[in-house]
């Protein structure tokens, strides 16, 4: 039995011509061949789009081997049907709109929020980490907010969209934002602020159910977790595992945090939303505002630096201390996603060279048969 918070991911990842790298309507026949190799592949709103799903984990060893398994299957079921799996947080080139996956739901969601519903590929990795109850959850997430542009900074992976270098990192990130209900997550006192929250956007018709509940930080609907959202869909596997790694440490520590009583750090929202944006903007390489501490503003590698100091006894506790600050060197070193992005693009300003980058990233220490 585990004796450390379980933990879960999700990712999200497009489908692409494999010449054009336009993306291409073919979630159902990717998810049909991935089921027949016994994965299930959930069907995102825009039928360009797939997301894989990972068993309870207890440790990041099982869950690099869990996510090289997903990887590997829905990448051979993508070329089975003539398409490529990439991990962007957005298509580097677009089709002039992308077709609505043909559920009744998602058919819903396009008829009431338009263009914001087409004009969608946007892929995010979710970290749900087990907590003792909803309420707790609100609380671990108000003790979160701090840490979340440090996280976004680490994990952008979209700096190339409609065959042009948007001047983010994150791009995904901004698109995002402009549904009601996403970006980041407010404070809330109690369960009971959150569930009214909800309730008052379900009226207002903000949202069309409580799955539309985007918040970065969030009680799962489904499950017994806190559910992390803030991030692009990393580039490689290990940086999922390190991103998740993060997360689920940050969490232990808000937990021991809530059980000590510590004090609640204090917070305005333009002061998270500043820094959102400053680690949308300029990504790992850039700098964003220190909201654990000064509020100056200071290298995006630094802060993740100070987050894992913050965290450090909770990795000791899952042994991944030398992982997580090996994978961070790595990291910062070599490039995320929207840096290596940014160098194919530099290259000679061809999409195809960025889909290409992708795509080796994407598949990287994934075995295909």
């Amino acid at each position: 039995m585990a004796t450390h918070p379980t933990f879960g991911v999700e990712e999200e990842f497009l489908l692409v011509d494999p010449h054009s790298g336009e993306p291409v309507p073919y979630n159902r026949a990717v998810a049909d061949r991935a089921k027949a190799k016994g994965v299930d592949l959930q069907l995102e709103l825009t039928s360009c789009q797939v997301e894989t799903t990972s068993d309870v984990m207890a440790s990041s060893e099982d869950l690099r081997a869990e996510l090289t398994r997903l990887r590997g299957v829905a990448s051979e079921a993508a070329v089975g049907v003539g398409a490529r799996l990439l991990a962007v947080g957005l298509p580097p080139t677009v089709p002039r709109e992308f077709p609505i996956t043909d559920k009744p739901r998602y058919r819903e969601i396009a008829e009431k929020f338009g263009m914001i519903a087409h004009e969608q590929g946007i892929c995010g990795c979710h970290v749900h980490v087990a907590v003792p109850s909803r309420e707790v959850a609100v609380r671990v997430g108000n003790r979160l907010r701090p840490w979340l542009p440090s996280l976004l900074a680490l994990t952008a992976n979209s700096a190339i969209y409609r065959s042009t270098d948007t001047g983010y990192a994150s791009w995904r990130s901004v698109l995002w934002a402009r549904w009601p209900s996403a970006g980041p997550p407010p404070h809330f006192d109690s369960i009971d602020d959150y569930d009214a929250a909800v309730a008052m956007m379900l009226d207002a018709g903000a949202i069309l159910d409580d799955g539309m509940v985007y918040w970065d930080v969030r009680p799962s609907a489904n499950f017994p977790t806190i559910e992390v959202r803030v991030a692009d869909v990393p580039a490689t596997v290990a940086e999922t595992v390190l991103f998740a790694t993060l997360v689920r440490a940050a969490v232990m520590t808000a937990l021991d945090d809530e059980q000590r009583g510590a004090p609640m750090p204090s917070l305005t929202s333009h002061a998270l939303k500043a820094a959102y944006w400053t680690a949308a903007r300029y990504g790992l390489a850039g700098r964003t505002v220190d909201l654990a501490d000064t509020h100056a503003t200071l290298p995006a590698a630094h802060l993740l630096s100070n987050l894992v100091d913050r965290v450090e006894p909770a990795l000791e506790a899952l042994g991944e201390v030398d992982m997580v600050r090996e994978e961070l060197t790595r990291v910062t070193a070599e490039g995320n996603g929207a840096m290596r992005q940014r160098r194919a693009w530099e290259r000679r300003h061809e999409v195809g060279d960025v889909i290409e980058e992708a795509a080796t990233a994407t598949a990287a220490g994934v075995r295909l048969s």
